[in-house]
């Protein structure tokens, strides 16, 4: 590829990151993979990738949905050239599956799927997650040290990108998490008002006749708080108002 291509590359790999979420955007990520590289080895290739964050279970997306089921012969297994750049941070080349000494199980389920060669990837992402791109061919011999050099290239901009949109995901889900929690507080406040006003008793008298009946019903306190002001009220709704 050339320097105008990276950079246009490099461009549509940001557009991505206004996708709604992580598997939308590997996703797309995939598919540029996948079209990079067809076009430096001129071969048709598949792409997938392997997103792994703490606490979240580990995201697969590729270019299509054989790619997908390729990269899932390697997860079911348990090891394999994608697990190999993970562990080594180096790009990790099987050339021909039929003259792979290692992962033979691996080789020959990939080469049962119609491929023969693949190019596992790393990506340089933060510390609480881990990433890898996989290259599949149908032929041998595709991946040179050329084309592995452009892999490794493309992958340096798909991780700045991913970067960028697994912080802009975090963010999101930390802030779902806070409307969660003042919406629940929300309705507790409200059981609580609602439960001072009838028994003419103080807040934290309120919260412990809350607590108590919650535990007497083993019924969680939010939930319980959501029904009172419910049966009172008239109405269902208790959410905090946001204005995003």
């Amino acid at each position: 590829m050339t320097t105008q291509e990276d950079a246009g590359d490099f461009e549509r790999l940001h557009a991505l990151i206004a996708t709604a979420d992580i598997k939308g955007f590997l996703d797309g990520m995939s598919g540029h993979a996948a079209a990079a590289m067809t076009k430096a080895t001129g071969r048709r290739i598949e792409s997938a990738v392997t997103l792994r964050r703490r606490k979240r279970s580990t995201t697969i997306a590729g270019s299509s949905d054989e790619a997908i089921l390729l990269d899932g012969i390697e997860q079911r297994l348990g090891d394999g050239p994608c697990a190999e750049a993970l562990r080594t941070g180096k790009p990790t080349l099987i050339a021909d599956v039929s003259a792979e000494p290692r992962w033979p199980a691996y080789c020959e389920n990939l080469a049962a799927s119609g491929y023969r060669s693949v190019l596992g990837v790393p990506l340089d992402l933060e510390e609480d997650a881990s990433g890898a791109l996989n290259f599949f061919a149908p032929a041998p011999g595709v991946f040179t040290t050329e084309t592995t050099a452009e892999a490794a290239v493309f992958a340096g901009m798909a991780s700045h990108a991913l970067r960028l949109a697994i912080r802009i995901a975090v963010a999101e889900e930390l802030a779902d998490n806070l409307r969660a929690a003042l919406d629940s507080r929300t309705a507790i406040d409200l059981a609580c008002g609602m439960i001072m006003a009838q028994n003419e008793c103080s807040k934290e008298q309120a919260i412990e006749i809350l607590r108590r009946t919650s535990s007497n019903r083993n019924q969680k306190l939010n939930t319980l708080a959501e029904q009172i002001v419910a049966r009172v009220s008239g109405t269902d709704s208790t959410t905090t108002y946001f204005e995003d």
